[in-house]
Protein backbone atom coordinates (compact mmCIF):
# COMPACT_ATOMS: atom_id res chain seq x y z
CA UNK A 1 0.00 0.00 0.00
CA UNK A 2 1.23 3.58 -0.88
CA UNK A 3 2.04 6.25 1.48
CA UNK A 4 -0.07 9.51 0.26
CA UNK A 5 1.50 12.88 0.38
CA UNK A 6 0.03 15.45 1.99
CA UNK A 7 1.27 19.24 1.64
CA UNK A 8 1.11 21.76 4.78
CA UNK A 9 -0.06 25.46 3.58
CA UNK A 10 0.86 28.30 5.80
CA UNK A 11 0.14 31.99 4.77
CA UNK A 12 2.84 34.64 5.19
CA UNK A 13 1.59 37.47 3.15
CA UNK A 14 -1.48 39.27 2.91
CA UNK A 15 -3.28 39.33 -0.66
CA UNK A 16 -3.98 43.28 -0.62
CA UNK A 17 -2.24 45.11 -3.58
CA UNK A 18 -1.77 41.32 -5.67
CA UNK A 19 -3.40 40.33 -8.46
CA UNK A 20 -6.72 38.84 -8.38
CA UNK A 21 -6.05 35.56 -9.36
CA UNK A 22 -3.73 35.20 -6.42
CA UNK A 23 -6.63 36.08 -3.87
CA UNK A 24 -8.61 33.60 -5.80
CA UNK A 25 -6.19 30.71 -5.34
CA UNK A 26 -5.60 31.34 -0.87
CA UNK A 27 -9.58 31.35 -1.12
CA UNK A 28 -9.07 28.27 -3.13
CA UNK A 29 -6.68 27.04 -0.93
CA UNK A 30 -9.07 27.73 2.26
CA UNK A 31 -6.25 30.62 3.34
CA UNK A 32 -8.03 34.40 3.86
CA UNK A 33 -5.67 35.51 6.91
CA UNK A 34 -1.95 35.50 7.73
CA UNK A 35 -0.58 32.86 9.94
CA UNK A 36 -3.46 30.55 9.28
CA UNK A 37 -3.00 27.12 7.48
CA UNK A 38 -4.28 23.96 5.95
CA UNK A 39 -3.46 20.53 5.48
CA UNK A 40 -4.04 19.82 2.30
CA UNK A 41 -4.19 16.53 -0.15
CA UNK A 42 -0.87 16.78 -2.17
CA UNK A 43 -2.36 16.34 -6.05
CA UNK A 44 -1.18 18.61 -9.29
CA UNK A 45 -4.14 20.61 -9.18
CA UNK A 46 -3.47 21.74 -5.31
CA UNK A 47 0.45 22.19 -5.94
CA UNK A 48 -0.33 24.31 -9.21
CA UNK A 49 -2.38 26.65 -6.52
CA UNK A 50 0.54 26.62 -4.30
CA UNK A 51 3.12 27.49 -7.15
CA UNK A 52 1.12 30.56 -7.97
CA UNK A 53 1.13 32.08 -4.70
CA UNK A 54 4.33 30.75 -3.60
CA UNK A 55 5.41 34.62 -2.56
CA UNK A 56 2.54 34.67 0.16
CA UNK A 57 2.95 31.35 1.57
CA UNK A 58 4.97 28.21 3.04
CA UNK A 59 5.00 24.97 2.21
CA UNK A 60 6.05 21.37 2.68
CA UNK A 61 5.56 18.13 1.43
CA UNK A 62 5.02 15.36 3.85
CA UNK A 63 3.85 11.47 3.88
CA UNK A 64 0.69 10.66 5.49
Amino acid sequence: MSKQKIIKVVQIASPIGRQGYQKKCLVGLGLNKINRSRVLPFNESIFGMVKKVKNLVHYEVQEK
